[in-house]
């Protein structure tokens, strides 16, 4: 199974920077590090020895499992996220 960090709250994806600290990165004064790479080991591990210090400002971070192999998309609605197995879409441009 392969892990994913999401956001199950209104506001957004975020770490702390207390998460910064743990993953030896210098703090930007944002907390987005990792938005592009969720499934990141380093991350995953912070996340589970911080819990909820490794959420940022508008967060609630939440690791969840989809099954490996799965090519995945985090789709989100003003701030809170879910996975969606990618597919193919046309449009008619």
């Amino acid at each position: 199974m392969m892990k994913i960090v999401i956001n199950i709250c209104y506001g957004g994806y975020g770490l702390s920077k207390a998460a910064y600290d743990e993953l030896g990165l210098e703090w930007d004064g944002h907390g987005f590090k990792y938005d592009d790479d969720r499934s990141n080991p380093e991350l995953i591990k912070v996340i589970e020895k911080l819990r909820r210090k490794a959420n940022g400002g508008l967060s609630e971070l939440k690791i969840i499992e989809i099954p490996d192999g799965i090519e995945f998309t985090i789709e989100e609605y003003d701030g809170i996220e879910w996975v969606a197995e990618k597919h193919r879409t046309w449009t008619g441009e």
